[in-house]
């Protein structure tokens, strides 16, 4: 069986026309050269039953593009990155690019080492989740001048272009839902991260705290580290919960956090949300199957996703210098976790 791959030569001997017409036709500039509609349709049908492949490499190298956009995100195991994944790779087809997709599981070392091999690869540009202490490769992005556009996260510190979910203003509303709801002593479980993303949702609890009027406890604020995740949470819990006065209800900054914390109530055998109120940030449908579906904040993954790669596509293709820095609301889904208190007659 012969393997020769058909080519614009083959395409135009059995069309009976140019090989020059024919490129023309197949990259779509048939009304440029004015060729009849009747003859491109012959050439169009003709590239079809001899399989055509066209060789996007060698038109690459013409163009200096390669259509292909390198995605880095944190963790493909978290669902909302695995989901916003996908709308990505969905709108980036809708624009006529490919992405290449890489997880750097929260790492800088890795999100380093996949950058520089979709750099390799010669991707047209980035769209990046960052990873903690990730700001250097930030910087030489922007240095070599590769059109980049960070997701979910980024650094204040330096001018970039941006789409994220306002953490601050989500974190506040969780918590202020909270004490609406009854709920006077609310802990919070969050990473130890220096991220801005992850700080902005503290920043968010704490002031709903002071702004109605409960002053917050050093010990409602466990900060745990990402690679000893089940046992800090545990442990987390375990403080919160011997005092004299323990926690009434816990805001976990993440999906991860919540999924550790709601495993270990259960060994604990406590009542959510009569012993414990729930709210989490990021959705899974998990979240409807506990035995007590738990209250999130939804962030809005497919506009995310669609507008980083709108903002990238517009960067490529018009070379935009001012960085557009862009902020979406999370919606609060309310969940029988977090329902109010019963008051209680005196």
């Amino acid at each position: 069986m012969s393997t020769k791959k058909t080519s614009l030569k083959d395409i135009a001997q059995k069309a009976g026309v140019s090989t020059a017409l024919v490129s023309y036709v197949l990259n779509g500039k048939e009304k440029e050269s004015r060729v009849g509609h009747e003859i491109a349709q012959k050439i169009k049908k003709i590239a079809a039953e001899l399989n055509y492949q066209p060789n996007h490499l060698a038109k690459s190298l013409r163009s200096g593009k390669t259509h292909t956009i390198g995605l880095i995100i944190a963790d493909i195991s978290n669902p909302f990155f695995a989901n916003i994944a996908r709308v990505v790779e969905d709108e980036a087809k809708h624009n006529g690019y490919t992405v290449i997709i890489g997880s750097s599981d929260e790492n800088a070392g890795k999100s380093r080492d996949l950058l520089n091999v979709l750099i390799n690869r010669q991707v047209d540009g980035f769209i990046i989740v960052s990873a903690e202490n990730s700001e250097e490769q930030i910087h030489y992005l922007k240095d070599k001048n590769i059109p980049f556009v960070l997701l979910d996260r980024y650094f204040p510190e330096i001018p970039t272009d941006f789409v994220s979910t306002d953490h601050y203003k989500a974190s506040y509303e969780a918590c202020s839902h909270l004490i609406r709801n009854g709920y006077q002593r609310i802990g919070m479980i969050a990473y130890d991260s220096q991220m801005f993303h992850m700080q902005e949702r503290i920043r968010g609890y704490k002031d709903s705290l002071r702004d109605n009027n409960r002053h917050f406890q050093k010990s409602w604020l466990k900060e745990v580290r990402i690679n000893t995740i089940e046992n800090g949470v545990k442990a987390a819990i375990d403080e919160m919960l011997a005092t004299d006065r323990p926690v009434d209800a816990i805001l976990f900054a993440t999906y991860s956090l919540a999924i550790n914390g709601l495993k270990y109530i259960n060994e604990l055998r406590l009542n959510v949300p009569a012993d414990l109120a729930i709210v989490s940030f990021g959705q899974a449908e998990v979240f409807e199957l506990y035995y007590c579906p738990i209250t999130y904040l939804k962030q809005p993954i497919v506009l995310l996703g669609q507008t980083a790669v709108e903002l990238l596509v517009k960067k490529l293709k018009n070379n935009l210098n001012e960085p557009a820095q862009i902020l979406m609301k999370a919606e609060l889904v309310e969940r029988a976790s977090s329902t109010a208190k019963p008051v209680v007659s005196t």
